[in-house]
């Protein structure tokens, strides 16, 4: 409140908020009512989290070596300063959270490889690789940690069980715990896979988001064949402060974002760029996948934005997003007046 310069009235202004129960009637069931609160919360919320791209598929892109079983791992293995490069890339495009080079540093994939003794070593690398970038880049950007499917991605069958899921999690937690500021459970493909990365990361004390995959033929259902609100419900139930769809097409994510709108937390999306990911087997390399031509940074940055208009809090981008696409994905975040920020 401040008075006129030619000493008139004080004028007090006031800004009327109209209460939910005004938009969310009586008449509206539970459901009907979250979904209209969450719609009415999304519609005044300025500031979406943006994240990086695709680590691991930046990484095999700029690697002069031949595709890998281990992927982004055996990069980093290979050619160590890419990882570094890579990170602080994303940063300059306006992610404001990297995610840390470990999706195939599961114990059963390094045991498969025969490098089980390399866990430590690889995770510390690739801490390490996030906080130089950071340091480099003197932005405030939060380092996310990662866990992932344990023995391969798109194959719920191969999922093992949910107890010894668990204490592989918990490991990959230790290792982790101490150098980031949030876990990132991702590509979870079932609601009990989500369910127990979600335990063991909520059991660091630290924030965990939590991102489901889904069929690319049908965005409502987990890979599993499970629904994408039951996965969700797993996740927030095992200490989930958001819900995210992953690792599947843009139209995939969009069909999904409807279903997370009433689930109590920020949600959000970060597609990958595939024809299709039917050809990669557990063990096998990304060579056989096809990328779409028709995902340049224009035309992700468009599909992003319908998912921010749907409510979400959270985007970015998974396998074959690039820093392109982070860049022009930021700038029409910030053409529509939206902040850019590392917490929803």
């Amino acid at each position: 409140m401040r008075a006129p310069a030619n000493g008139g009235p004080v004028v007090r202004v006031c800004f009327l908020r109209l209460p939910v129960a005004i938009i969310a009637r009586p008449g509206h069931s539970a459901r009907e009512r979250s979904e209209i609160m969450a719609e009415h919360s999304a519609a005044r919320r300025k500031t979406i989290v943006l994240l990086d791209g695709g680590i691991g598929q930046e990484l095999y892109r700029r690697s002069t070596r031949p595709a890998a079983p281990l992927w982004s791992v055996q990069v980093m293995m290979d050619e160590p300063h890419l990882v570094e490069a890579v990170h602080l890339d994303f940063i300059e495009a306006g992610a404001r959270i990297i995610t840390v080079n470990t999706y195939t540093a599961t114990p059963p994939r390094l045991d498969r490889a025969g490098i089980a003794d390399k866990f430590g070593t690889l995770h510390d690398a690739a801490l390490g690789a996030a906080e130089a970038a950071r340091e480099r880049s003197g932005q405030a950007v939060r380092i996310a940690g990662c866990l992932p499917p344990l023995v391969g991605s798109y194959r719920p069958d191969l999922t093992p069980p949910e107890d010894e899921c668990l204490a592989h999690y918990r490991r990959i937690v230790a290792v982790q715990a101490d150098r980031v500021d949030l876990f990132l459970c991702e590509t979870m493909l079932s609601a009990a896979e989500a369910r127990s990365a979600t335990v063991a990361a909520h059991e660091s004390g630290k924030p965990v988001w939590t991102a489901l995959s889904v069929n690319d033929a049908d965005g409502r259902v987990l890979r599993s064949g499970e629904g994408v609100a039951e996965g969700a419900q797993a996740a927030v139930a095992a200490g989930a402060e958001a819900v995210l769809i992953n690792c599947s097409s843009p139209e995939a994510v969009a069909a999904a974002m409807p279903l997370l709108a009433g689930i109590g937390v920020p949600f959000g999306g970060y597609a990958n760029g595939f024809v299709s990911i039917s050809a990669l087997q557990p063990g096998g390399t990304v060579d056989v996948l096809e990328v779409r031509k028709d995902l340049g940074p224009a035309a992700y940055a468009g599909h992003a934005m319908g998912w921010v208009a749907s409510g979400a809090a959270i985007v970015g981008g998974c396998c074959e997003i690039g820093p392109g696409h982070i860049a022009a994905l930021g700038q029409r975040l910030a053409a529509e007046g939206r902040e850019i920020g590392a917490a929803p």
